[in-house]
């Protein structure tokens, strides 16, 4: 039996890319999932690339609060209770110290970090006991001119899953997180690229890596169905999906 046959699942940001693939492996191994996402054509995209009757595409931006709270009623008519919870979204634009303006600043935090607590207050009461969080970080050691406000917010989402790892014990409930490197997808987990510029950002990843490429949004995903469904004694865990970037291996560090 598929590991995740009758199991209820839901992913915030699982229009594409990293999220998409998630959603996809838990449709191949037998779980019924609820995806969000913000954009129009990518919610399309999704529909049409999904095609199943056991994924339900829903529009939810993780920014607005009152998206986050119609969520849970939207997951609550959809599918009941659930088993696990991917948060998987995210926002990154470049821009440096000189450039970055408040709103940018509070947008990158109002979407990686306030959005990610928010949406676990909200569906937590819908979370079955014994069931498994997974938040997406980034690798700790990719650190790049113009991304303070990005690297600031996923370090703060790092720091909530964390707590919420300790406030969610008595219900048996794991949190843990996924933390990519450089991984290969259509924007480079930055939309604002350039193909040029995105072309580049994929090289230096080929380059700087011990393993000398980038990942693969299906590498991402089986790290995060491992934290979900396989590690059932680990708990507040970070786990590297980088490559060795971020252990120190070769001249990748």
């Amino acid at each position: 039996m598929s590991r995740f046959a009758g199991k209820k699942a839901v992913v915030t940001g699982g229009t594409h890319g990293m999220g998409l693939a998630i959603v996809q492996a838990l449709l191949k191994e037998g779980a019924e999932v609820v995806l969000t996402g913000r954009n129009e054509r990518r919610i399309e995209e999704a529909r049409n690339t999904l095609d199943s009757s056991a994924a339900h595409v829903v529009r939810s931006d993780a920014a607005s609060m009152a998206d986050v709270r119609g969520l849970a009623d939207t997951v609550q008519r959809t599918v009941g209770r659930v088993d696990y919870l991917f948060l998987n979204h995210g926002f990154a634009e470049v821009q440096t110290l000189e450039e970055v303006t408040e709103e940018v600043w509070d947008r990158h935090f109002d979407i990686n970090a306030k959005g990610a607590f928010f949406t676990v207050q909200s569906l937590s009461p819908l979370l079955n006991d014994d069931g498994a969080i997974v938040l997406t970080t980034v690798a700790n050691d990719l650190v790049f001119p113009g991304l303070s406000a990005y690297s600031g917010a996923k370090e703060a989402a790092r720091a909530i899953a964390h707590v919420l790892a300790v406030e969610l014990l008595p219900r048996g409930i794991r949190v843990n997180s996924v933390a990519p490197g450089f991984i290969k997808t259509p924007s480079m987990g930055m939309p604002g690229l350039t193909a040029e510029e995105r072309r580049a950002f994929e090289q230096q990843g080929n380059e700087s890596t011990p393993l000398k490429r980038n990942g693969t949004v299906e590498e991402v995903a089986a790290a995060a169905l491992f934290l979900a469904a396989d590690a059932t004694f680990t708990t507040n865990v970070e786990l590297a999906v980088d490559g060795g970037w971020g252990q120190g291996l070769g001249t990748g560090h």
